[in-house]
């Protein structure tokens, strides 16, 4: 394998990260667009970041004048033999370096606050963009490959903010300025040196073509990692339930290896940059101490320049040296930018309407005419229609896939439709603003979400002004009181996101807590009472009774037990409507449904 890395041209068909390097090396095209765009966030900042610039130049030009005052003693007073003013060099050299010493300092000082500011933007952009992607855009990704982008690739962006630029811009005026002073001395002597950049250009043209795809490969590599273990960890009780340890392990070796691997090659090739300027370095120093020597024997040159000659080639290859180094760090900082700014040009969940109005009250009347929906082209409702009046509940049934869930996301507008109308007391659901829509609704899952904190933050996530008053009150109609003053701190007893020192039961009365607390005009039940013991559901069922009072309800359920109740039934299949009416209508028509209701129905379509 190494053979097929190293030789020329790069062999890609080869070995497993070289086929995945060519589609990242399609996309490099993107890198300069990725540092212009990095480049825009200094702009509130470039008064600072002109400080920072002069700050460089000062501490490049002490930087070069050290020396130049070393050589100028040995040609002056130690070639000379002579001591006056020998000790106003020296204190003059001093203050240089402590000049040199303050200047970069300071440059740091300021370039932290700015790396900072930036950061801190990019992060709040990241986490404001998150909130304004649509619901279909997190159903196709990993959790923690987004939080990678929060956190790993931001944290790159920020270290090579700190430590980088300030790097490449010394560098780059060091060099400037190391040449020009080269060239003063002695023309011939700094051509001399200079015959060795060819074999840098070279040399660095080899391996830059190679690191770049495979950091960018890194970054892809440690995302996904991350991704990985997040979705492993949140669901470990149904890992172990299926007794699928072993097989987990696998799949996170497998990964581990590919991030192994692409980080492997990348810190192994870009690692080939230090040893090629150390070994310039050597050839360098070698070039000057025989030619300058020459050069002194017939008069051309001083021993003092020869000298200085000496230190400049050092801090020219340093220099160059550093800019090698922080290339690979800036190929890995552009890759995690890439990402982030991935994440930023997603677009954004569809803004509402110029003329979109809000409804001061909702009696919760709708209409379905002929509504159409696809997903990615695949039909996934057709020609829906029906009506429910205000306060009606209405219990959505069939098998999984046959849109029940879909039907909700069109409600709430999480999706939008693709023809017909969904008419809310008489206004088109696209003419009303999602946020405003959304604020007389509530919602009780089946997987039940509980924030970080408090039980009582938790139920006033319903409604953030409530009085600790009113959520109490919200908890008694919801049967949740009891079991939480039983608790020791009973309402402020914390929690964590995943409510682990609760029931099942428990975490969904919260959930109905919740929803009473926010009190609806539309309510959305989607499986509320599934995995509930017996005596929970219970409680359950009569608190949803109190929540659906008055309400417009819209219920998904799997036992029908649940929906007998309901004023109106809608039995979906395939994306249409195969059924409709109320539990004894149904009944009484002999159709799909009453062999959904006695059993009758293949196992494949139980999960209703």
């Amino acid at each position: 394998m190494f053979h097929k890395v190293f030789r020329e041209p790069f062999s890609y068909e080869k070995i497993p990260l070289e086929t995945a390097i060519r589609k990242e090396k399609d996309r490099a095209t993107n890198t300069w667009q990725t540092v212009k765009r990095i480049a825009s966030y200094f702009l509130p900042n470039r008064f600072k970041l002109s400080l920072v610039i002069f700050m460089v130049i000062v501490s490049s030009l002490l930087g070069l004048y050290g020396p130049y005052l070393v050589g100028t003693a040995i040609d002056e007073f130690i070639v000379a033999k002579k001591t006056s003013g020998l000790a106003t060099l020296v204190v003059a050299l001093f203050f240089v370096y402590l000049f040199h010493s303050l200047a970069i300092f300071l440059q740091n000082y300021w370039m932290v606050g700015i790396s900072q500011q930036i950061v801190y933007t990019l992060r709040k952009q990241l986490f404001e963009h998150f909130h304004q992607l649509p619901i279909s855009f997190y159903d196709t990704r990993q959790q923690g490959e987004l939080m990678s982008r929060v956190t790993n690739d931001i944290d790159n962006i920020n270290n090579t903010l700190n430590e980088s630029v300030i790097q490449v811009l010394a560098s780059i005026i060091t060099i400037i300025g190391t040449i020009i002073v080269m060239l003063w001395l002695s023309p011939l002597l700094t051509l001399i040196t200079l015959t060795t950049i060819p074999l840098l250009v070279i040399a660095m043209r080899w391996i830059t073509r190679r690191t770049g795809p495979l950091f960018k490969i890194q970054q892809k590599d440690l995302g996904e990692l991350n991704g990985f273990i997040e979705e492993i960890i949140s669901g470990q009780q149904i890992v172990k339930t299926f007794a699928q340890e072993e097989r987990v392990k696998k799949e996170f070796a497998e990964r581990n290896k590919a991030l192994r691997s692409s980080g492997f090659w990348a810190l192994t090739i870009g690692g080939f940059i230090p040893k090629v300027m150390n070994m310039l370095n050597f050839l360098s120093f070698t070039i000057i101490a025989l030619f300058g020597g020459l050069l002194a024997l017939k008069g051309h040159v001083t021993v003092g320049v020869i000298v200085i000659f000496s230190e400049y080639a050092r801090q020219f290859t340093r220099p160059l040296n550093e800019l090698s180094n922080q290339f690979n760090v800036l190929l890995s900082a552009v890759a995690g930018a890439e990402r982030v700014f991935h994440i930023l040009d997603e677009k954004v969940e569809q803004f509402d309407e110029d003329d979109a109005v809000e409804l001061d009250t909702v009696n919760g009347h709708f209409q379905f005419n002929d509504v159409t929906f696809s997903y990615k082209d695949a039909p996934v409702l057709k020609n829906i229609h029906f009506e429910v009046k205000p306060g009606e509940t209405v219990a959505l049934v069939g098998h999984t896939g046959a849109g029940k869930s879909t039907l909700i996301n069109l409600i709430s507008r999480f999706y939008d439709y693709d023809a017909g109308e969904i008419l809310l007391d008489g206004v088109p659901l696209t003419s009303i603003k999602r946020e405003n829509l959304r604020r007389h609704m509530a919602f009780v899952l089946q997987d039940t979400f509980l924030f970080e904190g408090t039980i009582r933050e938790n139920i006033r996530y319903g409604k953030l002004d409530a009085t600790d008053e009113e959520v109490i009150e919200a908890a008694k109609k919801a049967n949740a009181h009891t079991f939480i003053s039983r608790l020791p701190n009973g309402y402020d007893t914390k929690l964590d996101e995943s409510g682990s020192i609760l029931s099942q039961g428990q975490k969904q009365l919260i959930a109905i807590s919740r929803a009473m607390l926010k009190d609806p005009s539309i309510l959305i039940l989607d499986e509320a009472t599934s995995n509930i013991d017996t005596v929970t559901e219970l409680l359950i069922q009569d608190s949803l009774k109190r929540l659906m009072k008055g309400r417009t309800s819209f219920i998904i359920a799997h036992r029908l037990n649940t929906v007998t109740q309901a004023d109106k039934i809608i039995m979906l299949e395939n994306g249409e409507i195969i059924e409709e009416g109320s539990h004894d209508e149904l009944l009484s028509k002999g159709g799909r449904y009453e062999l959904l209701y006695k059993g009758a129905v293949p196992n494949d379509k139980e999960d209703v």
